[in-house]
């Protein structure tokens, strides 16, 4: 079964940002930061059902090597990306965002 994959746009945004800040820090691991959640979303178009829900239907699965959160939902054939968050935010933000 293969699944659509579609990023909300305030998802999309906090990937831009962490992207521009870790570039700004070293040339290059905005782009190694970018691979490592690509890796996140193949994982999960393989097998969403892997990850562990933290909140009603919404899963999480992390990053490796960078501190990120992934919060998604399955919906049939679609995979909506809820949010991009660094682990040390305050999970109430990403939690607003299921209305």
């Amino acid at each position: 079964m293969s699944h659509e994959l579609i990023i909300r746009p305030e998802a999309e945004e906090e990937l831009q940002e962490a992207f521009i800040w870790y570039e700004a820090r070293v040339s290059g691991l905005g782009s190694e930061f970018l691979f490592c959640v690509d890796a996140v979303f193949n994982a999960v178009l393989r097998n969403p059902l892997q990850f562990p829900q933290v909140h009603r239907n919404i899963r999480r699965v992390l990053t490796r090597r960078f501190p990120y959160e992934v919060f998604f939902i399955t919906e049939d054939q679609r995979i909506i990306v809820l949010a991009i968050f660094h682990a040390k935010r305050n999970p109430k933000l990403w939690k607003e965002r299921i209305n």
